[in-house]
């Protein structure tokens, strides 16, 4: 089971992923997608991570600020293992950490572009099969102004599109506005013959 969980900055979507995940199971995998680049974003770190250790719910932390594909079939391995008793779920925060990551990594203005794609789609194919629950925590980036340069267009663009593309995959689909959780799928229109 796949879940998309969405919202804007702030708007509480990471601690409603982390109570989503403590409703489905005993114990969990969060794999954290930042990097520390400076002493703010360290601290902020260790804030989440002290935060995750002293709740009642299981967290082992793993971290994968590009490589989401191997750290997940290394999360496998080890569940396979340590024949955990109940099968843990298995949160990513966040995936537009995650995409801003791969747009520092790769020259994607210019060059990168068929890279990002690449990783992409690899990424989406391997979730379709994965055997685990996954909660993907996601920022809703494009209700905002419309950046002043190309970079920070096509970064929106991509977020956006990687948004609808695993949105298309979850079973479930939360958008949190002011910490209150919406279930999306379930609500969806459907236009006759799509």
């Amino acid at each position: 089971m796949i879940t998309l969980v969405t919202g804007g900055a702030r708007s509480g979507k990471s601690r409603f992923a982390e109570q989503f995940a403590a409703s489905i199971s005993t114990n969990g995998m969060y794999i954290a997608t930042a990097q520390a680049f400076d002493k703010e974003m360290r601290e902020r770190i260790a804030l989440h991570r002290t935060q995750r250790d002293n709740e009642s719910f299981h967290w082992e932390t793993w971290e994968a600020p590009l490589q989401l594909t191997h750290c997940l079939e290394s999360i496998l391995r080890h569940i396979e293992d340590n024949e955990l008793l109940e099968e843990p779920v298995i949160l990513i925060d966040c995936m537009t950490i995650w995409l801003s990551n791969w747009f520092m990594e790769l020259d994607v203005e210019n060059t990168g572009n068929e890279q990002l794609l690449d990783a992409i789609d690899t990424l989406l194919e391997y979730l379709q099969q994965y055997p685990y629950s996954i909660i993907i925590v996601s920022n809703e980036v494009g209700s905002g102004i419309v950046p002043r340069n190309k970079l920070g267009r096509m970064y929106r663009d991509e977020a956006g599109r990687l948004n609808q593309r695993i949105a298309t995959l979850a079973d479930k689909v939360f958008l949190v506005t002011a910490g209150i959780p919406l279930e999306l799928k379930s609500l969806a229109y459907k236009l006759e013959g799509h």
